[in-house]
């Protein structure tokens, strides 16, 4: 009687067990089923978001694959007058490990002397990695104008342009993860300085919107930006090419008479060519230099207003405004 109970009760948990076993697999197989789902559709959406094609606006192109570029950035550096901060750039940007080739924008009325000339190349000879021999090339311009940083060069052996000014200065390891994140979006900008456009909401209800140019703290503040500033940034050469010959000239002309905005200008050709935003890198930025056009007084209001009549050119406001931040997870505790 005794061993009949035991053995009844024994064979009752048995069925309670398994039951919960049982229980318990089906639910982890759903689960599963859950998150393999849930991947595969943002697998998906990412491949299609990162892809940055828009078929339906001109000069569009999907991105190539990642084994299809050529080798390396060519490092493309604005100067002006300031040949000792043009040195430390050259001298940094020398040691970066993807760094194919080196071109200097030179719009000053005199040619560089020899010396400069001299003192670059040897630098670059010393500083550059693994015995891989680095071109430096001075790009003279007749003329002084800002549009002179996009012009088209034609013999460049990259894809990529890292488009820099010579006041700053990003750590090689920084460059090198930006420059893996153009890799999987070769058709927008990569960068390290953000920036955005916002509605001016306060003006009502008007003939045409207008719009106000946000600077850093706005970015911050928010959260949010549509543009990153071609003084650090990476974009595919073909927009040298789309810049200097397909753009309106009357956007060119206006840089040049106005003496600013040629950023915002490259921002709106790469946005009305792709559909889509851009994309900014977390990076370490030092400034090595005090003076430049941002230094001075009623900047955001030339920026506001060249936001304003580009939208009037090109009869449109093609940015388009993200959250996205890429951070190089290696190096950070809270990405």
């Amino acid at each position: 009687m005794r061993g009949s109970l035991f053995s009844r009760r024994i064979t009752a948990r048995f069925r309670q067990l398994s039951f919960s076993t049982v229980g318990s697999i089906k639910v982890k197989i759903l689960l599963s089923l859950c998150i393999a789902f849930t991947v595969s559709l943002a697998a998906g959406r990412a491949a299609s978001f990162m892809g940055w094609s828009h078929p339906d606006l001109p000069y569009s192109t999907r991105s190539s694959s990642a084994a299809s570029f050529r080798k390396g950035y060519t490092v493309l550096i604005n100067t002006w007058k300031r040949n000792d901060l043009l040195k430390q750039a050259v001298i940094h940007y020398a040691s970066c490990p993807g760094v194919d080739a080196i071109h200097i924008v030179w719009s000053e009325p005199d040619p560089p002397s020899e010396s400069l000339d001299e003192f670059l190349r040897q630098t670059v000879q010393l500083r550059s990695k693994s015995g891989k021999l680095i071109k430096l090339r001075f790009d003279l311009n007749l003329e002084n104008s800002l549009n002179n940083r996009f012009k088209e060069i034609q013999d460049l052996k990259t894809d990529a342009i890292f488009s820099i000014d010579d006041d700053v200065i990003f750590p090689c390891e920084s460059v090198e993860f930006a420059f893996s994140v153009w890799q999987s979006a070769s058709d927008t900008m990569v960068g390290f300085v953000p920036r955005m456009h916002w509605l001016d909401e306060s003006r009502g209800v008007v003939e045409r919107r207008r719009y106000t140019y946000g600077g850093w703290w706005s970015v911050w503040w928010m959260g949010t930006y549509s543009m990153v500033l071609s003084k650090a940034a990476f974009f595919h050469n073909k927009y040298l090419d789309l810049y200097t010959n397909q753009m309106p000239a009357s956007i060119r002309d206006y840089t040049t008479k106005n003496r600013n905005c040629e950023d915002i200008a490259m921002s709106f050709l790469v946005a009305n060519t792709t559909g889509a935003p851009p994309i900014w890198v977390k990076g370490k930025i030092y400034e090595i230099g005090s003076t430049g056009i941002s230094t001075l007084g009623g900047h955001s209001d030339r920026r506001t207003q060249c936001l304003n009549d580009f939208v009037v050119l090109y009869g449109q406001m093609p940015l388009v405004a993200t959250t996205v931040k890429a951070i190089d997870s290696r190096h950070s505790w809270f990405w």
